[in-house]
């Protein structure tokens, strides 16, 4: 894959996808995460029961043992639903909630390592997209940037193409420094690169 997620080395990296196919969505996350985890750095997927189960059945196929990921930390799995309601508060996402709950998940992932960069995938905005709570999903990708000032990570979002027919392209580019389209390929956000919706 020609200049995929790997670019995910930069100091900030937050990525959004937009996908048609929950299937070529996982083989993107399975590949940012993979790149990650051979380079000694942990991954941690937020995400729908069916969407880390597709995930981890990529991890797989590309001939990662996730058992022992799982085991160690690795790879860490979490439900996009229910991390929602820890760092959710009157609607809302809370912003001394997530960053105390988001922290402690990092944390665990390094295990003390020193230059530890997590691979994140989240789906939670998605959720709240879904739901047509827009506001809040806005919310929640400026809490993980106010995050990434402090902690060491690269983030994935994940967005269902619909957002993209409904909703204003550049509104969510902008909270994002790159745009993934379906080849893994991984676009700065500045450049408006639409065809990553396809």
């Amino acid at each position: 894959m020609k200049g995929t997620t790997h670019s995910a080395s930069c100091a900030t990296y937050h990525a959004v996808r937009f996908y048609e196919s929950d299937r070529a969505l996982s083989r993107v996350v399975a590949e940012f995460l993979r790149d990650g985890l051979k380079a000694g750095n942990p991954g941690i997927v937020i995400a729908m029961p069916a969407q880390r189960a597709a995930i981890v059945r990529e991890l797989i196929a590309q001939s990662l043992d996730v058992a022992q990921l799982l085991r160690s930390d690795d790879l860490i799995l979490l439900d996009a639903k229910d991390t929602l309601s820890v760092v959710m508060m009157d609607g809302q996402p809370d912003a001394a909630a997530f960053k105390r709950t988001m922290g402690r998940v990092i944390t665990r992932a390094c295990r003390g390592r020193a230059h530890c960069t997590s691979r994140i995938y989240g789906q939670m905005v998605d959720v709240l997209w879904q739901r047509r709570e827009h506001d809040v999903a806005i919310r929640l990708e400026m809490l993980w940037n106010q995050l990434a000032a402090t902690r060491a990570f690269s983030l994935l979002c994940g967005y269902a193409v619909d957002v993209y027919k409904a909703a204003a392209f550049a509104d969510i580019c902008a909270l994002h420094t790159h745009v993934v389209a379906p080849d893994g390929y991984a676009a700065s956000s500045a450049d408006g690169y639409a065809a990553s919706v396809v």
